[in-house]
């Protein structure tokens, strides 16, 4: 490596090789690591719940531009009551549209969402994603929901301060540390949720342009670590990504090391400020987490509203 926070397209192929899962569960596999979510997993997480408490860890659908809502939501109204009156029954309806990516709605990536030298996750080319669609590493991998333990290492809280600045690259022994802090140790099948404190920011000082001033993340060294403990899926308030980002050729290299190399299923835009305190207040990192992507035939993402029970 050159340097803590620098890297070059060198330095992104030799992480590529050492967190890359190509074959491991076989030469068709589109499931990456959600092949770690075992039946044996789910259960052991469901043994979690205790109170039966629920947080969303979901921001609202955001309707109104913004700087970082680029394409906001579409909502309409397809019937409503107030021309219904006098009847003796009605009925209301409304329709909504969405582009999911991007660094506003709370979604989960699929796999086919960035390609790395022509190839997505697993080697599919990606000639493979047309205008039809994907025909290869859908977001129909999770069509049966993601069910698993969460965790949530919380870094502000880790450092004493409500938020991380934008630009602010998490390395990895900040994860082990927030991990022992947390008392909780990261395994096979787990979901993490890295707190930035984003939302905490946004509320404060109010929105910013990310890729023009920055956004806290995680450096691409972390990813190691992340495959070393057989994580199976990543989520955080911001992208995963730092920006600006340490590589000179590539905006993303967390989701080409994770959606492309380890067929990591990513999380993005999550809202941890509830979950969080949540977390505190019980001082109690691990809960059972259930996320469930839509079944879009060919997608690349879906709105995903996760949620945590204690």
């Amino acid at each position: 490596m050159t340097t803590p926070t620098e890297l070059t397209s060198a330095d992104l192929d030799r992480l590529l090789q050492q967190v890359s899962n190509w074959g491991r569960w076989g030469q068709e596999d589109q499931r990456g690591t959600l092949n770690y979510m075992t039946p044996e997993v789910r259960r052991a997480a469901a043994q979690l719940v205790q109170e039966g408490v629920s947080v969303s860890a979901a921001r609202p659908l955001a309707t109104t531009p913004a700087p970082e809502n680029a394409r906001p939501v579409q909502h309409y109204m397809t019937r409503t009551a107030d021309v219904q009156e006098g009847q003796l029954y009605g009925f209301v309806g409304d329709v909504f549209s969405i582009s999911p990516h991007g660094f506003a709605h709370t979604h989960m990536d699929a796999l086919c969402h960035l390609f790395y030298q022509g190839q997505t996750y697993n080697g599919f080319p990606a000639s493979l994603i047309t205008s039809m669609g994907a025909r290869a590493n859908a977001i129909t991998a999770g069509a049966e929901g993601i069910v698993s333990r969460g965790v949530v290492l919380d870094i502000p809280w880790l450092r004493g301060t409500d938020w991380l600045e934008p630009g602010t690259a998490i390395l990895p022994d900040e994860l082990e540390r927030a991990e022992a802090a947390a008392g909780v140790r990261l395994g096979p099948g787990d979901i993490l949720l890295v707190r930035t404190g984003r939302w905490r920011r946004y509320q404060a000082l109010g929105p910013w342009d990310l890729l023009s001033q920055g956004l806290a993340g995680l450096h691409p060294t972390c990813m190691p670590w992340l495959h070393q403990r057989q994580i199976a899926v990543l989520g955080c308030d911001g992208v995963s990504d730092t920006f600006p980002s340490p590589m000179a050729e590539v905006r993303d290299p967390i989701h080409i090391l994770a959606l492309c190399g380890m067929g990591l299923h990513l999380l993005d835009n999550c809202d941890l400020e509830a979950l969080a305190e949540a977390c505190a207040s019980r001082r109690r990192w691990a809960f059972l987490l259930a996320v469930a992507p839509l079944r879009l035939a060919g997608g690349t993402a879906s709105p995903v509203n996760p949620i945590a029970v204690f």
